[in-house]
């Protein structure tokens, strides 16, 4: 029987970035997964989507699944032969209970690994622009946890200690008890005007800083309305926090970018300039029900004089159907190719291939007038005339009949196989919901109608209004009809219809916005 083992991954704080390489790659090869509420939820999308999820919940007080109910099912899972990722927010070690866990898994034989992630105890100060420690100001620190009981009659926190022996103090899961935190470091000798700072959802774009001293700091957080989950720093280290920050001075700090379709690198630099990608693909491209019409294109590929690929998946739905007939690369000699955009342009270079045309415009009208200009059999067209020009468009099962139109109509011939489809993929989306309800998705993207539509259909009768606070952003005119058509408004839109294109609008229009607020 195949034996089982256990990983117990520290996830980070909540930047996706902050997850480790070795952690990741354990989430690649899960057959289980068990996780906690505090994490970067993207972060499930590094395993494979046939792999058991099991959510572990602990969200303020409110546990899904008791520890007991925990450690049972990594121990039943792992007994099934399963690789269990326990996935658990910062590191398991501190203050994760992973130490428990381990020893369950130690005392039932079941063999495991730690994965030490990042915490929040220096994360989330690093991201505030607060170091913890500094030649200047602090050469040790201590982290401590600030949930401790407060009907306990003896605390097990050495207060006078802590304030004699450390520099810089670090309390983890402590707003509910940070007035008992600050009085009982004052009666321990800290000075009343000692710097403090309390640091929500560290990390993430939700971030928000609070300083002040450790005689006004409960104050203020009253004020702020600060909730968990908030690490608290206390120490003249704060005081550099304003020279220091560099994470909220990011141009697109603060907002969470929804994006309904799988994620590529061309989003990249939204997450550089301090957005958080929220991906929930409402589309899925998939092989054809049957591939008679491009297996009968494929048989007689030698009678075309163009190849026509309209995107990436285009090409590769294609090349995957031709050499499973047991063509060869060489049968392509001869035939003229031409990729709409960049992105399809740079796969079939990838695979070797020399791209004949790229049309500057990626609709239709643009793309006949490239081809009257190009023209076909190794000859410039006549005017408005592509007679005797026989062309393969291989494509999606539902597409639109304007360019194929326009070829026969100024004579020349067209076949249009389905290469692949798209389909609905089945896919929850309470997490989506919540943060649209609450305001955390600040700009929402859709790069087709498809992607619109299935959205609704996915989020039910409550998708209209759960978009109502989000900006819009449309990959082009096809895509903004559907939504203005659903009663929206898109505010944002590319020049060029590209993802990348799309990213580089949303940076103008975070950036003009960011201008304008301040």
């Amino acid at each position: 029987m195949k034996k089982g083992k256990v990983y117990l991954i520290g996830a980070g704080p909540g930047d996706i970035g902050l997850l480790t390489v070795k952690g990741m790659r354990c989430l690649q090869k899960a057959d289980t997964v068990v996780y906690d509420f505090h994490l970067n939820a993207q972060i499930l999308n590094y395993v494979h989507h046939d792999a058991e999820f099991i959510y572990a919940g602990k969200r303020g007080g409110h546990h899904e699944m008791t520890q007991d109910q925990i450690n049972q099912a990594l121990v039943a899972k792992a007994r099934e032969g399963k690789l269990v990722c326990r996935l658990k927010g910062g590191d398991p070690f501190i203050f994760g209970r992973g130490g428990e866990e381990a020893e369950v898994l130690v005392a039932e034989g079941i063999e495991f690994e730690i994965v030490p992630g990042i915490s929040s105890s220096v994360a989330a100060p690093a991201y505030a622009g607060i170091p913890l420690t500094h030649r200047k100001y602090s050469s040790s620190f201590s982290v401590i946890t600030g949930n401790e009981d407060l009907a306990k009659t003896e605390s097990t926190i050495n207060w006078p200690k802590l304030v004699s022996g450390f520099e810089t103090l670090v309390f983890l899961m402590g707003v509910k008890n940070i007035e008992h935190i600050a009085s009982k470091l004052i009666e321990s000798g800290k000075p009343s005007d000692t710097p403090a700072a309390v640091v929500r959802w560290g990390t993430r774009p939700d971030q928000k800083t609070v300083v002040g001293t450790l005689g006004n700091i409960s104050g203020q957080v009253k004020e702020e309305r600060i909730r968990p989950p908030a690490v608290m720093v206390v120490g003249n280290v704060v005081k550099l926090r304003d020279t220091l920050k560099w994470y909220e001075n990011k141009p697109l700090f603060g907002h969470r970018v929804l994006i309904t379709r799988e994620y590529t690198q061309d989003y990249a630099p939204l997450e550089e300039l301090g957005a958080e990608i929220f991906e929930f693909p409402t589309i899925k491209t998939i092989q054809p029900d049957n591939f008679d019409s491009l297996d009968a294109a494929i048989d007689k590929i030698g009678t075309y004089n163009w190849l026509i690929f309209t995107s990436a998946n285009g090409f590769k739905f294609f090349m995957q159907r031709f050499l499973a007939k047991d063509r060869d690369i060489r049968d392509l000699k001869g035939i003229r190719l031409c990729a709409i955009g960049t992105k399809t342009s740079v796969a079939l270079r990838d695979y070797g291939l020399k791209v004949d045309l790229v049309p500057e415009a990626f609709n239709s009208e643009g793309l006949i007038e490239a081809f009257l200009k190009k023209g076909g059999k190794g000859r410039r067209a006549k005017d408005h005339d592509l007679t005797g020009i026989r062309m393969l468009l291989p494509r999606a099962e539902f597409a639109r009949e304007t360019f194929p139109q326009k070829v026969l109509d100024l004579g020349g011939e067209i076949d249009t196989p389905v290469a692949y489809r798209t389909i609905k993929p089945e896919k929850h989306g309470k997490r989506l919901k919540r943060f649209l309800q609450e305001g955390r998705i600040s700009i929402a993207t859709f790069t087709s109608a498809a992607t619109f539509n299935n959205f609704l259909e996915m989020m039910g009768e409550d998708a209209m209004g759960l978009l109502q606070a989000a900006t819009i952003a449309a990959i082009g005119p096809v895509t903004e009809r559907a939504i203005n058509k659903a009663g929206l408004k898109v505010s944002i839109m590319p020049r060029e219809a590209t993802i990348k294109a799309m990213a580089d609008a949303i940076i103008e229009w975070a950036t003009k916005e960011r201008r304008f607020i301040s």
